[in-house]
C-alpha cells in the first residue's frame, strides 16, 4: 500500500480535504495511508518547535530536533521501500505532473510542512530531501503545499479514479492541456456549444478535440515564454 507521512504542526488543517475528496476515498479502499506526526509530539521536555535565528533577524525558525526524530523513526522502519522526501519551499523546484507520476511508482511518500522564516538549513545537509515549490509566491506554511502534491500523486494511484479519466487530463505524457468540455444547455447567455459536439460523429469530434488541446497547449506555451 502506498503510504504518505505528513510532519506537520497542523495536523487538523487536513482532515476536512482529506475526508471529502478523491484521497478521501482511495484511504477507505485500502489504495494509501495517510499518516500525520505532529511536530510537536516529538518534543524533548519543555522545548520548543522554533527559535530565533542565528545570526539575528525577523521571525522564527523551525528547529531541526523534532524533524530528525520523526525522520529517523519512518526510515528506520522495516520494508519502507523507495520513499522521496519531500520539503514545500519557495526555493524549491516547481512541482509538476512529471513530479506526480513519479512520486506515484514509489511505495512512500513524506511531506514536511514548513512554517516561520524555514526550517533549519542542516535538514537537507542530514537528510536526501527533495525541494518543490507551488509557484512564486509565499504561504504562510506548507500545509496548503503538502496537500496539492498528495492530491495529485495519490489520484495517479491504480484504482484512485477511473483510468478513462486518467488517460485524458492535462500533462499527460505527451504534456499537452486538455481539450475544452462542456454540457446542458446547449446555449447559455448567447454562447453555443462548438456544433461539432453536437453532430454525433465521434471522428469529427476526436479530429476538434486533438485540435483544440494542441491549440491551447501552444496559447500556453506562448504565454508563458
Amino acid at each position: 500500500m502506498f503510504t504518505v507521512d505528513v510532519l506537520t504542526l497542523f495536523p487538523e488543517m487536513f482532515a476536512p480535504f482529506v475526508g471529502l475528496s478523491i484521497l478521501g476515498r482511495a484511504v477507505e479502499s485500502g489504495i494509501v495511508q495517510i499518516r500525520y506526526h505532529h511536530i510537536v509530539d516529538a518534543l524533548d521536555g519543555n522545548d520548543r518547535a522554533d527559535d530565533t535565528p542565528f545570526g539575528g533577524g525577523p521571525g522564527l525558525v523551525l528547529r531541526i530536533e523534532p524533524l530528525a526524530r520523526i525522520l529517523d523513526g519512518l526510515l528506520a522502519e522495516p520494508d519502507r521501500g523507495e520513499t522521496a522526501i519531500v520539503l514545500m519551499s519557495p526555493g524549491g523546484s516547481p512541482f509538476t505532473q512529471a513530479t506526480a507520476r513519479r512520486y506515484a511508482s514509489l511505495d512512500r511518500l513524506i511531506l514536511i510542512c514548513g512554517h516561520y522564516e524555514g526550517i533549519d538549513d542542516r535538514l537537507s545537509a542530514l537528510y536526501p530531501v527533495e525541494e518543490l515549490s507551488l509557484g512564486d509566491f509565499v504561504l504562510t506554511g506548507g500545509e496548503i503545499p503538502a496537500l496539492a502534491v498528495m492530491d495529485a500523486t495519490v489520484r495517479l494511484l491504480d484504482g484512485a479514479i477511473r483510468p478513462e479519466s486518467a488517460a485524458h487530463e492535462s500533462f499527460g505524457p505527451d504534456g499537452g492541456l486538455d481539450y475544452p468540455v462542456f454540457t446542458r444547455p446547449p446555449q447559455f447567455r448567447g454562447v453555443d456549444v462548438p456544433d461539432v459536439l453536437l453532430s454525433g460523429d465521434h471522428a469529427k469530434i476526436a479530429a476538434w478535440r486533438r485540435e483544440e488541446s494542441r491549440r491551447r497547449t501552444i496559447a500556453r506555451k506562448q504565454r508563458d515564454d
